[in-house]
């Protein structure tokens, strides 16, 4: 590889060109100054509006400015960086790649997100000028202290915004990884998704700190509070979107494992901190919010619709739970909590799954399914009491009770996602497929496929999946699907496919025979056009044609270049695993810090509120 590899523009599906690196830096760094000089005028009190805004929401709320204003802050950028990731999701999944950053308009919603989460976490750290921000402050200066909830706010932020260069980057050294799962692309996604956890504990910090003690929260702010969870399960969800439209790059078991998750640790601290019928809610919420942005980018915009774990099982399961008496042990009862949602609140959801989901979960898959389910679902739910814990200001485990929980639960989704990934690719395997011409699109061909595999027993009776996946093809209401078409095969014979319906193969599009069962993850292609930017033969839709099976990642990611060294590419996902573990880390710290802050404040102070003490 060449060493001008990370600053040459190299080919299309390289990183992105310096005339738009430039412009995206200058434009962010004006935005950065401007962000910077208006804190300082604070900070020196030669300006008072910000403080005066801050102070006008929190009595609205009846919480300090240093709350208000950055909650009102982080609640519409992270919206808008939702809308922009499904959006740009879809639209890499119905057109491909981009002609750079600045052609793909929802990349403008991300960045805009994901710049204003940094600077809602930052005012929080900025705002505080006469006071110390709660007993878990951080102290700056001598006269400066800052909420922990704020630094881990504008921590996640700046962890998200510095996916961006990194992403630029990754693109030059191994080429465009078109898939959610990229290292760079999970620092993105991951640092907007757990800041949630963040506002939690920024809201917890400013709820002693109330303008007006007397005033009790009332319904709405429980709701307020409710919603925050929703927008926590949201963020934990992103991490199967790929799944949601149908393309998932990785195997299926994975799907119920991050439901798993997701569902575990937002919904038991959910039930935990607000009580009954919080978990419902939480679910009812994700539902409008994740609805709203399907049909806002689908049927609106225009571009392939998504569908969304519906979490309605796991809610009924953790509502069920939270009637035992075991709540009164939260960390064993999330436990026991997190074994049944990953059990029977995986087989509700999995109703759900098949009605909706292009790819249901198969019968065979289940032993292995719970198999990586059960126990990060065990996890989540310890995990998701210790923080309900810190949001009612109880006391939490001891500190090397806290250690294992935490790192445990780590080390369990490590071993669950190494399990996961472990796939293997059938050698002199091979199918044979005839196609037969349908109705034309737009003069576009279609095409129906009659599929014979070598060797028949290639796939066992109940695989994941034997389907045609036509993706890239374009969106728009004239293209088929919006850009995406998958089909799954009917078995008519050992070995024996047929197609259920027309897929295209013509223009822009990859059309792709994809096989998975079990471990064996494999696909060839069916038709593929000459891509002149990054020098890949076209590949002819024959009306009769054998060809072998391939690692799948080949031909799904054909942009990907795979000529660079194993220590390279394993360096790089070092430093990316790096930059995760320590956001986690500041998270379980910050936790802990207010935890621990508030619980001898609790002692020392009469005035304390009950559900604190």
């Amino acid at each position: 590889m060449s060493n001008f590899a990370v600053l040459g523009r190299g080919s299309e599906g390289g990183g992105a060109a310096l005339d738009q690196v430039a412009l995206m830096t200058g434009a962010a760094m004006v935005v950065a100054v401007a962000a910077f000089w208006v804190a300082y005028l604070h900070r020196t009190r030669r300006i008072t509006w910000l403080k005066t805004a801050a102070d006008s929401l929190g009595r609205l709320a009846n919480r300090p400015g240093w709350v208000a204003l950055p909650l009102a802050l982080f609640i519409a950028t992270i919206n808008t960086a939702l809308l922009g990731f499904i959006w740009d999701v879809s639209l890499h999944i119905g057109k491909g790649r981009d002609q750079g950053p600045l052609a793909n308009p929802a990349h403008y919603f991300i960045l805009v997100g994901l710049f204003f989460l940094f600077i809602a976490g930052m005012s929080a750290v900025v705002l505080p000028l006469d006071e110390k921000p709660g007993p878990a402050a951080i102290r700056i200066t001598r006269d400066w202290h800052a909420p922990v909830g704020g630094v881990l706010m504008a921590g996640a932020g700046l962890y998200a915004l510095i996916g961006f260069p990194l992403d630029d980057i990754w693109h030059r050294l191994f080429g465009q990884d078109v898939t959610l799962w990229g290292p760079t692309h999970l620092m993105l996604i991951g640092g907007a998704g757990l800041s949630l956890i963040a506002v939690l504990l920024l809201e917890f910090e400013g709820r002693l700190d109330r303008p007006d003690p007397e005033r009790t929260d009332g319904p709405l702010l429980w709701l307020v509070r409710a919603l925050v969870f929703g927008g926590l399960l949201i963020g934990l969800s992103v991490y199967q979107v790929e799944f949601d439209f149908g393309v998932e790059q990785f195997r299926l078991v994975f799907q119920p494992m991050l439901i798993a998750a997701a569902s575990t640790i937002a919904l038991v601290a959910a039930r935990y901190t607000l009580g009954r019928g919080s978990a419902l809610v939480v679910v009812a919420f994700a539902f409008v919010v994740r609805g709203s942005v399907a049909v806002l980018v689908g049927p609106v915009l225009g571009a392939p619709h998504n569908v969304f774990p519906l979490y309605l099982g796991v809610a009924l399961v953790v509502e069920s739970m939270g009637l035992l008496p075991l709540i009164r042990k939260p960390v064993w009862w999330g436990a026991l909590t997190g074994l049944v949602a990953a059990t029977a609140g995986l087989w509700l959801e999995s109703l759900w799954v098949r009605r909706m989901f292009v790819d249901p979960w198969p019968a065979a898959m289940w032993p292995e399914l719970l198999a990586m389910a059960v126990p990060v679902g065990i996890a989540g739910g310890a995990l998701g009491a210790m923080l309900g814990l810190v949001l009612r200001g109880e006391l939490l485990p001891g500190a090397s009770m806290r250690r294992v929980i935490v790192i445990g639960a780590v080390a369990i989704a490590a071993l669950a996602t190494a399990n996961g990934l472990r796939i293997q690719v059938p050698e002199n395997a091979s199918a044979t497929v005839q196609l037969r011409d349908a109705e034309p699109v737009d003069g576009g061909r279609t095409v129906t496929a009659d599929v014979t595999l070598s060797p028949a027993d290639l796939v066992n009776a109940d695989p994941e999946w034997v389907q045609i996946l036509a993706w890239q093809g374009g969106i728009g209401p004239t293209s088929p699907g919006r850009g995406l078409v998958v089909d799954r095969l009917q078995q008519v014979g050992p070995g024996h496919y047929v197609s259920t319906k027309p897929v295209p193969a013509y223009g822009n599009w990859k059309t792709i025979l994809r096989v998975h069962d079990a471990r064996t993850l494999t696909a060839l292609p069916i038709y593929m056009p000459h891509d002149r930017g990054i020098d890949a033969a076209g590949v002819p839709a024959l009306d009769q044609f054998t060809r072998p099976f391939v690692a799948e990642v080949t031909v799904l990611q054909r942009e990907r270049s795979f000529d660079h060294s194993a220590w390279l590419f394993t360096t790089a996902s070092m430093v990316v695993l790096l930059c995760s573990l320590t956001l986690i880390w500041a998270l379980s710290w910050g936790a802990a810090r207010i935890n621990l802050a508030y619980r001898r404040a609790a002692h020392t102070d009469s005035s304390t509120p009950r559900a604190l003490r």
